[in-house]
């Protein structure tokens, strides 16, 4: 009996009794102290624990397995290309003229230069050489660039016309509006043409008001200036609509003295042969 209760202490002493106290004795019977049996748990291996790097050689999370195909890239979404129109392919045309890469327009048109711009663009950036405006190029060409002004955006014309004033809305009108920089021909109500046209800087304004054309100069040369003005309809003193070689080649980052310029040659040649002295023009914003 007193074996088995020595054995029994031992057995105590050596056992996990879930966290338990139990008192334990020595072989001859006398009390010994209280033993304190703790539960232990197995500690996590050191690669298991939350943060810790996978083990040497083990592939990243996330990472492709061994010898698995490397993930197929999706191919940049064309935005604009060749025979494209509109709002944004004119803004596109301002931005790469902002670059130095284009240097007509903006037409609104995605024509030949357009596209020619856009491969050099590409191919300076290593993009590839496509001539479409992709989404890759798109975000690159932002990055360079500030967003276009209104008259960065019609440069050389193409901006919509203003409502007509309700002085040119009878008879034979040459109906001019200093806002939207255009110019209507209008027939008894009717706009017979639309043309972009410029207007005088800030220390040599074209006068507002309604006026008549007094005067026609085809091959008209200004005695003031020594500049030529072709198709010359003369309205109020010296200032007159007439053609502009610099509006043609430069648009609306130049100014007339006082005059309302059209870059249009064939247009304000049309225009001419339509127009009578004694016609009336009306100049407002």
């Amino acid at each position: 009996m007193r074996r088995s209760l020595a054995v029994l202490a031992g057995t105590a002493a050596l056992v996990t009794v879930c966290g338990c106290t139990v008192q334990a004795s020595d072989g001859e019977g006398r009390s010994r102290s209280p033993v304190h049996i703790e539960v232990s748990r197995t500690a996590p291996a050191e690669d298991d624990k939350p943060g810790s790097p996978p083990p040497s050689g083990a592939p990243a999370p996330g990472a492709p397995a061994p010898g698995a195909p490397a993930p197929v890239v999706p191919a940049p979404v064309v935005l604009w290309s060749r025979g494209d129109s509109g709002r944004d392919v004119r803004e596109l045309q301002a931005r790469l003229r902002q670059a130095a890469w284009l240097f007509d327009g903006p037409t609104g048109t995605y024509d030949d230069l357009t596209e020619q711009a856009v491969k050099g663009f590409q191919r300076k950036r290593g993009l590839p050489e496509t001539g479409r405006a992709d989404s890759v190029t798109w975000r690159r060409l932002l990055r360079m660039t500030h967003e276009p002004g209104k008259w960065e955006l019609y440069l050389m014309g193409g901006q919509p016309a203003a409502a007509p004033d309700a002085r040119c809305l009878t008879g034979r009108v040459l109906c001019i509006n200093k806002e939207s920089r255009t110019l209507r021909w209008m027939v008894d109500g009717r706009t017979v043409m639309t043309l972009p046209v410029r207007f005088g800087s800030q220390y040599t304004p074209t006068r507002e008001g309604v006026f008549s054309v007094y005067w026609k100069s085809r091959h008209h040369v200004s005695t003031l200036y020594d500049s030529p003005m072709p198709y010359a309809m003369f309205f109020s003193g010296g200032q007159a609509v007439h053609y502009s070689y610099d509006f043609a080649a430069r648009g609306y980052s130049g100014g007339s003295h006082g005059c309302v310029n059209v870059r249009d040659e064939a247009a304000i040649a049309e225009l001419f042969a339509q127009v009578r002295n004694g016609d009336k023009v009306v100049v407002y914003w």
